[in-house]
Parts: structure tokens; C-alpha cells; sequence
């Protein structure tokens, strides 16, 4: 026999059990009905794209992240780092065939080589909707109403998503003469929720060659607080003088108002100068949500609007507008809460194998309790009750049924509720009816 290799995990990857992928398929199944509730359609693009397609479309830092190699035909490839820029490739390369404006979303695993942290890792998965084609305010707004729908939908609790407009910060720029730095005065910026006011102010003094002055005034405005509308009525003096920060504003009081026609409350939508977001390619509205039990974990789903980046691979304008749900941030954040079912089954109903002389009358069993909507395990061998029981109660079964032989005689069966222990005796007519009575269906 050869050498016994180690299994392990590489740093930064991960493998997913029972426990931990039930719950983050639920997300998922969550996000796919919310988006399509929408008109959201599904696609898919490969995790592998050429490296021009994504090089430089993030900025430097995800240039920096991305995994790249030489593929065995020689071609310069890397991961997907997100799902937008193939989204931009993808829209550009089919827009004939998918006409405008054109509503996707997309589920899928991203690879980036960055520090690991809580909650992040260097494979993670995305779940993004977007909507193509239109520079239309409802497209804005429409998409702060999904992420709304999908957060009250997934029970977090309280939550809050962060709006700003990017142009609004350039008419800022602008007015103090800093507009050929914009770039990394919004990255520098997009960390001041991370690491606070004092460094923000020393990168942007060494990233962006700006004064002590004006760096403290741009983190002023960032910080400004109040309501919406006093934030609002505060903002025309910061873009005074600019076309662009005035357009700004224009839209993000617009964006702000339709998202409370939409149902969000004030308590769940806030202007903040502070969301920059840091890639590049973004040139309107930007949003981040946070979770009002757990703020420090950081945003559960950011997004915003990016006019220019299908421009890079075709001369049709694609306007766009999106944002992506962090699958794993939101996990660790409700499994930090205790809000997890952590069952490490799909099966709400055990089944006992109860002697090996009633094999097809227990498969038959199992058959109607499924049509009737009732997710069953049958155990696959007649050993000891105590046994049986204990596997059910470690996978977190809710309902445990017992036919024995004088039950099939009599028409009835023991049905165990694991989580109480009690148990009644019930007729196998009725089985199914109050199975689904006991789990609330």
C-alpha cells in the first residue's frame, strides 16, 4: 500500500458539510424566488475568462487578488474575481439575441487570493442580479427594492441599506479641485467604516498627493449625519458649482424617494456619503447593507451602477445597474446570531426500518408520506430502535414513524416528535395530514 496522503484544505478554502450547506441552500432558493418575483432571468459564464477580460476592470487591488496562470494550450487566463465584469463580457458578446433592457441573475463561486478574514474567503460565492441596457431611475430604484425584499424575506432582522452616488462625491472632487484623483480617493474613502477617519486621511495625503485640509474636509462630508431629507437639503452646497455633483444629487433624491414609494422605511434606507465602493468601474448610485445585530461583519450585499464597463468590449451602449448578495458573509453573520437551523438533514420525516419481513410495505409508506409534500428518510437496514432513534436525533430529523408488526396489523403507527420526545399513536390513513399539521404546513 503507497504512502497515506494528508487530506487537507488549501488556507482560505473551505469544505461545506450537511450542517452548513443546508441552511446556505436555503439562502440561495431564497434569492432565486426573490429575484425572480422581479423578472430576474438565470445564466452562467465560466469561472475561467481570458485575462484581458478582467484585468484592470476592478482596479489594482483585484488585480492583485486575481488567480492567473498559463492554461495548457498556452492561453493567459484567470478566475472570475466577480460576476460582473463577465457579465459586461457576456452582455456585449449576446446582446443581439437578449435584446434590451435585459434583467439577469447569477449564482456562482468567485476566487480571490486576498487575507482571509471573518467571514471571507478566498472562494466564495456570489449571487448577483442586474439589469442591462436602461439608465432609467426605476432601474436604480428597483434594484434597492429587491435587496429590501430579500433581506425582510430572509428574517436577518433588522437591516440598513447605505445609498450614495458616487457623482455626488465627484462634484466634492471637483469643487476642491481634486477631480484627477477621484480614483483613489473613492478607495481610500470606501475604508472609512474599516479603519477609521485618521488613516483615511493619511492614505488619501499619500495615495492622492491631497492637503491635510482637504482630505479632513472630504471625510466631513462623508460623515455627515442626520435624516435623509437633512441630509439631503445639506448637500447642495458640498456640489455647488458642478454639472456632474448636481446630476448627483438630483438622482439620489429621486432614487431616495421612489425606494420609499417602493416600501422601504426610513429605519432601512439611509444617505451616506461614506459608500464609495471600491472598484472602478463604478458611476452612479452605490449601496451597501448591513445588518443592524452584527454591523461589525460589514456588508451582506453592496452593488451600484456601472454606465461604462460593457464599453471595454463593444461600441453599443450598455448601461447597467446591480448588486451582489455575499452568500458566506451573511452565513457567518447568522450562524455569529444563532439564527441557522443547524440540521444536517433535508428530511423533515424518519422513517424506522422495523424487521426484515416488511421491506415494501415501508418503501410504500415512505412513497406516500413524499406525495403527499413530506420530505422522508427511510433508514436502509433493521437494526436496533435505540440505534435507529440515535441516528435520527444526531441529523435533526423533527418526526420519527415506527411501524412494527402489530401496527401493520392494526393500521396504525407510533409517530415520535424527536425535539419533545412525545409520542401518539396514529392511523397510517391520517399518517400523512398530521405530519404536515405537526411541521406548520
Amino acid at each position: 500500500m503507497g504512502k497515506i496522503i494528508q487530506p487537507r484544505t488549501l488556507k482560505g478554502f473551505r469544505d461545506q458539510l450537511p450542517a452548513s450547506m443546508i441552511p446556505r441552500e436555503r439562502l440561495i432558493d431564497t434569492a432565486r424566488e426573490v429575484y425572480r418575483s422581479f423578472g430576474f432571468v438565470p445564466i452562467e459564464t465560466p469561472a475561467l475568462e481570458y485575462t484581458e477580460i478582467l484585468l484592470g476592470k476592478g482596479g489594482a487591488e483585484s488585480d492583485k487578488q486575481m488567480y492567473r496562470f498559463e492554461d495548457p494550450g498556452g492561453r493567459d487566463v484567470s478566475m472570475r474575481f466577480d460576476l460582473t465584469i463577465p457579465l459586461a463580457r457576456f452582455v456585449a458578446q449576446h446582446v443581439g439575441a437578449l435584446g434590451t433592457p435585459f434583467k439577469r441573475y447569477q449564482i456562482g463561486s468567485v476566487w480571490r487570493g486576498e487575507n482571509t478574514q471573518r467571514g471571507r474567503y478566498r472562494e466564495f460565492t456570489q449571487c448577483d442580479f442586474d439589469t442591462i441596457g436602461t439608465e432609467s431611475v426605476l432601474a436604480d430604484v428597483e434594484t434597492i427594492l429587491v435587496i429590501h425584499e430579500l433581506f425582510s424575506r430572509l428574517e436577518v432582522g433588522g437591516f440598513v441599506i447605505h445609498v450614495n452616488e458616487r457623482r455626488v462625491l465627484s462634484g466634492l472632487f471637483e469643487r476642491l479641485g481634486l477631480l484627477e484623483t477621484s480614483q483613489p480617493l473613492l478607495r481610500a474613502l470606501d475604508k472609512l467604516d474599516k479603519i477609521g477617519a485618521e488613516a483615511v486621511t493619511d492614505e488619501m495625503m499619500r495615495q492622492a498627493d491631497v492637503s491635510q485640509e482637504q482630505a479632513e474636509e472630504i471625510i466631513r462630508w462623508a460623515g455627515l449625519e442626520g435624516s435623509n431629507q437633512d441630509v439631503l437639503d445639506a448637500l447642495p452646497e458640498m456640489v455647488a458649482g458642478s454639472e456632474e455633483g448636481e446630476a448627483g444629487l438630483r438622482r439620489l433624491q429621486a432614487v431616495i424617494e421612489g425606494a420609499m414609494a417602493g416600501g422601504a422605511s426610513s429605519d432601512q434606507l439611509t444617505v451616506n456619503l461614506g459608500i464609495a465602493r471600491g472598484l472602478d468601474y463604478y458611476t452612479g448610485i452605490v449601496f451597501e447593507t448591513t445588518l443592524d445585530d452584527l454591523p461589525g461583519i460589514g456588508s451582506c450585499c453592496s452593488g451600484g451602477r456601472y454606465d461604462d464597463l460593457a464599453s471595454l468590449y463593444t461600441k453599443q451602449r450598455l448601461p447597467g445597474v446591480g448588486a451582489s448578495l455575499g452568500l458566506d458573509r451573511l452565513l457567518a453573520a447568522l450562524e455569529e446570531l444563532g439564527r441557522t437551523d443547524q440540521r444536517a438533514t433535508t428530511a423533515e420525516v424518519f422513517l424506522v426500518l422495523f424487521g426484515d419481513q416488511r421491506v415494501a410495505d415501508h418503501i410504500q409508506l415512505a412513497d406516500r408520506l413524499r406525495s403527499a409534500g413530506l420530505n422522508v428518510e427511510l433508514y436502509p437496514e433493521p437494526r436496533k430502535l435505540g440505534a435507529q432513534f440515535k441516528y435520527a436525533d444526531r441529523r435533526g430529523h423533527s418526526l420519527a414513524i415506527v411501524v412494527g408488526d402489530d401496527e401493520w396489523e392494526r393500521g396504525v403507527a407510533q409517530l415520535k416528535q424527536m425535539g419533545s420526545k412525545q409520542s401518539q399513536e396514529v392511523s397510517l390513513e391520517k399518517l400523512p395530514a398530521i405530519c404536515l399539521e405537526l411541521l406548520g404546513r
